[in-house]
């Protein structure tokens, strides 16, 4: 397979491309799905390709393939040249890539219980027994119940013209579910969570998912059946990991990633509120630091190097309030002067790398959860949230929460229902004044580009409270 791409690299230098890269992958996922306790679906994809990306007249190009041979390839290299040269006839301004260390490394996640070797009629007796847990509680219904198990394996080896070549294996595992619980007097809540981690079937075990998901429908069905409206007033809110993690990635990670701010993915993803101008300006307390890290071990997002060979590193995006760096690949790092933070990732090999996060969450504080609601006189607890809205440029905001609690007198009161927060991404960091010690982590596929990638990450970070923000109802 190396053989390959340096075939693919020497040709697209032999057609005067002045940098190449060539990215093979290789992925095999499997997904079985059970829908209100009948099996729906149990399927597989396998797919083995190389894409090729280079640099001719100062314009990029990028194509293809899943038929590695030469000549197919040669073709390839051929059609990403020629989109280049048509590319550079409209260039305003010619592309530039960072410097990079040139790296020869091999990396791998290893796997305790291979993934391969459990069968589907064991993932289906798990789904099964899940399943269970969602009976009638106290007149609760659960009438729509969808999970849905996944695993993938990635293999990719990568090179470049600068003599970079790292190869990779990473295999991943993922457990997702949508429940509707109802009522005929008091209504419906819906819950939809993944766990995911990197490992094989060896982490799976260490869920103890048949507890969290036994929680998990006593939880909604105390909701419906004792949750009351919130008070609809400016107070104090706590937020949960949960929803603290959904804040930091849809209001920091994504308005930081430097090709939205440069203008090059508003099509594609939408556009940003930051400017390059705010490096080094407040944007929140100086109790807000959100991170970037893809070399969290068996994180969801995890990797040690991206996909143009940059090694990976934790990336600071906002320290102690103050806006510190951006997520970059090659080129957006070029434009500003400074070298890529590792940040380009693709999902296919059919994919063009783009900036993309890893696991961005918000860094721990100093206080317990119990000091963070002991000096609330009046407020609202949100642990985790049934749905969120973000504009295109990732300003205003809105979530509603799901488990929720009214806080009197610094202590947990009773569960409330639909607690909505909308407030704008400045407003919101600024407001925080205090942050938990512990962090926690929920994965998610993070959707971007077009055609769409989806990337698997986490989201998460500490527990944070936020003084006199306006709290509505939906």
């Amino acid at each position: 397979m190396e053989d390959i791409g340096r075939f693919a690299i020497n040709y697209a230098s032999s057609l005067g491309a002045t940098y190449s890269e060539a990215r093979i992958q290789k992925d095999t996922n499997n997904t079985t799905i059970i829908k209100n306790g009948v099996s729906q679906f149990s399927g597989f994809i396998r797919e083995l390709g190389i894409g090729i990306r280079l640099v001719i007249n100062g314009a990029l190009g990028f194509a293809s393939t899943n038929d590695l041979g030469r000549d197919s390839i040669a073709e390839t290299v051929l059609s990403a040249a020629s989109m280049a040269r048509v590319a550079a006839t409209t260039l305003k301004k010619p592309i530039s890539l960072s410097s990079s260390q040139t790296r020869t490394d091999s990396w791998s996640v290893k796997q305790k219980k291979r993934l391969q070797s459990v069968s589907v009629e064991d993932k289906l007796e798990l789904l099964f027994e899940l399943d269970k847990s969602f009976r009638t509680r106290r007149g609760v219904k659960f009438p729509a119940r969808l999970l849905s198990l996944s695993e993938m394996i990635t293999d990719k080896i990568f090179l470049n013209s600068e003599g970079t070549c790292i190869t990779s294996r990473v295999p991943r595992v993922a457990l997702s579910y949508m429940i509707t619980a109802y009522s005929p007097t008091k209504g419906t809540a819906q819950r939809f969570n993944k766990r995911g981690e990197t490992g094989g079937w060896e982490t799976i075990l260490t869920w103890n998912l048949t507890e969290s998901i036994s929680e998990e429908a006593e939880i909604l069905s105390s909701i419906i059946k004792r949750g009351r409206k919130p008070p609809r007033e400016e107070l104090d809110i706590v937020l949960g990991s949960e929803v603290v993690g959904i804040v930091c990635h849809e209001s920091c990670g994504h308005p930081f990633e430097a090709d939205r701010i440069l203008g090059r993915e508003a099509a594609a993803a939408g556009e940003s509120f930051v400017t390059v101008d705010m490096l080094g300006k407040r944007l929140g307390s100086t109790h807000v630091t959100v991170i970037d890290d893809p070399t969290l071990p068996n994180s969801y997002g995890y990797y040690l190097y991206d996909d143009e060979g940059v090694q990976a590193a934790p990336r600071q995006l906002i320290k102690n309030g103050i806006v510190n760096t951006f997520l970059h690949d090659r080129a957006t790092a070029a434009d500003l002067g400074i070298e890529s933070n590792g940040a380009s990732r693709s999902t296919s090999y059919a994919r063009e790398p783009i900036v993309r996060m890893s696991n961005t969450y918000m860094d721990s504080g100093d206080y317990s959860f119990q000091e963070l609601i002991e000096p609330i006189s009046k407020g609202i607890y949100i642990n985790s949230f049934m749905e969120w809205n973000i504009d295109d440029r990732r300003f205003n905001q809105r979530y509603v929460g799901l488990e929720a609690y009214l806080i009197r007198n610094g202590e947990l009161k009773h569960l409330v229902r639909n607690p909505v927060l909308e407030i704008t991404t400045p407003r919101l960091f600024m407001s925080v004044d205090a942050v938990g010690k512990d962090i926690a982590f929920s994965a998610a596929t993070c959707g971007k580009g077009d055609p769409q990638q989806g990337a698997p990450v986490w989201t998460g970070g500490a527990e944070l409270r936020l003084r006199h923000v306006q709290l509505g109802w939906a």
